[in-house]
């Protein structure tokens, strides 16, 4: 069980930290840059990248792994910019608690100190329900195993945030990205920092057209799939 697992916050290459597991020798972003794989896999290839294609009134966005909730952190200040409405909405098997999420430095390291008040809204807000963080940025929040997402047509963009298939192989099957295909409206995206040949056959077996893209620091490729 992941709550059992001993916890660490650690700095990673770009200044900015996460939560380090060192029984799987596994971090919640990458130790090259937790802010950098966070604005390339799911900024860039996945937020910009739908957005470029039409417009969305609101974007729904799932996460799966909503973790220190630095991808939704970061989605909730591109949507601040843009003006841009977003109903977000986070699954997580184990939520990470209050007292780690304050020794997280992402307002800051983001130099938008001014917004500690709204990422840690985020954290403290009641799971299943809905929560407004500003006008345009609605947070849903589910406590839930991802083999019991039962969504059907209900998300634009996914953020597939797992555990790596090292470590948690179960999260990277056929059975998981079916989930993430039903969830999914026609022509939604999922991007993920992922990209294993396994996790792209698995991809495609359930309908995915799947593109593998340069990764963030530290990482060759990355993989984004097309419904």
């Amino acid at each position: 069980m992941q709550e059992e697992l001993k916890r660490q916050i650690i700095k990673t290459g770009d200044g900015s930290t996460t939560i380090h597991l060192p029984d799987w020798n596994e971090q919640y972003h990458s130790k090259h840059g937790a802010i950098n794989e966070a604005r390339h896999v799911f900024i860039q290839n996945g937020f910009d990248y739908i957005l470029q294609q039409r417009s969305y009134n609101p974007l729904k966005i799932l996460e799966i792994g909503f973790g220190t909730g630095l991808n939704a952190f970061i989605t909730f200040l591109e949507a601040e910019k843009r003006q841009q409405n977003i109903h977000y909405t986070g699954v997580e098997a184990y939520p990470v608690k209050n007292d780690e999420i304050e020794l997280l430095n992402y307002p800051e390291e983001l130099s938008v100190k001014e917004k500690q008040e709204s990422f840690m809204q985020m954290h403290t807000s009641d799971w299943q329900s809905e929560e407004k963080i500003s006008s345009v940025f609605s947070l849903t929040k589910r406590q839930q195993f991802f083999d019991e997402i039962k969504d059907q047509k209900a998300f634009d963009l996914v953020y597939f945030d797992a555990f790596g298939a090292r470590v948690q192989p179960e999260l990277w099957t056929v059975e998981i990205f079916k989930k993430m295909f039903a969830a999914l409206n026609d022509n939604g995206v999922l991007v993920t920092y992922a990209a294993k040949g396994s996790v792209r056959r698995a991809m495609q077996e359930v309908g995915f057209t799947v593109e593998r893209l340069p990764g963030p620091p530290g990482k060759r490729e990355m993989l984004r799939a097309l419904k």
